[in-house]
């Protein structure tokens, strides 16, 4: 007696307008190669819209797709790709057919900013999931119970998601893998010359000793507690301490590795914090400024009017929220690309 081929894993990709090709490419490549490279085609893919027709994706390329309530009835799981701001998307019928799906059972998934939209429709409750670092404070914001981790990306039961760009290539490869065996997935993965798999666990953005090409222990812990401290900042004293070493020790290694002061480089890496805000969530400025580390809007807006040279109110404005099109501001060729001002501006 013959034996039953098993179908293919039928996998939906919902495409939100403006979501990012290379997350998207990252993520149905290596099922495409796992289907060239099996014995037989082990995944379907679907691609799906609120509406049947045309999305472009953030390079103006897209795909055609059909509507989401026409997903078929086989459907395993269902990624949503989003890019921009996520936060905006809000579209009754398509947040009525994610929960329909749910409730039929289909195992839900988000690429970059995808989680997020899930999350704020109740659908990542009791689950942890990460997505792309940019929207971690605006989600916490909102909901403050939710799990969110910071990392390459989480699979949890019946929820998979991912913190965008390559990162949705690793989970496809962690996926294939719990599907097809490690084996396999290494020959996807090198298929495509990515010769290392990251685990799960991998940060989304480099450590602040590769960043800032910092070498010496003591400034690269200051860093760090820097970065991790940016709504609540230590002091000069604080940081010192922590790093085991004087103040003055520490304002002296500032100097001659950033040219500037402690309190100047904690000053700007919080107001490149909020820049990210501005550009890329929806936060009111009261709140951008209390996530940032100032005691007030008014104190907040007159340090980063001196740092960028305009008022966040104008730089919201002209800057890319909600659109997700515009690439950000091209880096300096400095490693710090930020500027000192003799009008110091504390907290």
């Amino acid at each position: 007696m013959r034996r039953r081929m098993t179908p293919p894993a039928s996998i939906g990709f919902l495409l939100l307008p403006g979501y990012a090709m290379m997350s998207l490419a990252s993520a149905i490549e290596p099922l495409r190669a796992a289907n060239q490279l099996g014995p037989r085609p082990l995944y379907r893919l679907d691609f799906l819209a609120a509406e049947s027709g045309f999305v472009a994706s953030s390079v103006g390329g897209g795909f055609n797709c059909a509507a989401l309530r026409e997903a078929a009835a086989d459907l395993d799981l269902l990624f949503v790709v989003a890019g921009g701001n996520p936060m905006l998307h809000d579209d009754p019928a398509l947040i009525h057919g994610l929960r329909n799906l749910d409730r039929r059972g289909v195992r839900l998934g988000g690429i970059s900013g995808g989680a997020a939209v899930l999350a704020r429709h109740g659908l990542m409750e009791g689950r942890r999931f990460t997505v792309h670092w940019l929207h971690i404070e605006e989600l916490q914001e909102l909901a403050p119970g939710l799990l969110i981790e910071r990392a390459l990306y989480v699979i949890d039961r019946d929820r998979y998601t991912c913190a965008g760009g390559v990162a949705a290539f690793d989970m496809m490869c962690a996926m294939i893998a719990s599907q097809h065996g490690a084996a396999f997935a290494h020959e996807v993965s090198d298929w495509f010359i990515h010769s290392r798999m990251r685990t799960a666990s991998e940060p989304q953005q480099l450590d602040p000793a590769r960043r800032y090409n910092l070498h010496h222990p003591r400034l690269e812990a200051a860093v760090r507690l820097m970065t991790t401290h940016i709504a609540d900042p230590l002091s000069a004293a604080q940081l010192a301490g922590l790093s085991g070493c004087s103040t003055r020790q520490l304002q002296r290694r500032f100097a001659d590795h950033f040219g500037m002061s402690i309190s100047d480089f904690y000053r700007n890496l919080r107001l490149e914090k909020a820049d990210e805000l501005l550009r890329h969530s929806a936060l009111p400025l009261a709140e951008i400024a209390q996530l940032t580390g100032f005691a007030t809007v008014q104190h907040f807006s007159r340090c980063f009017a001196r740092h960028f040279g305009t008022p966040p109110a104008r730089r919201r404005r002209d800057g890319t929220v909600g659109g997700g099109l515009a690439p950000p501001p091209a880096p300096a060729q400095s490693a710090t690309p930020w500027k000192t001002s003799s009008e110091t501006c504390r907290r």
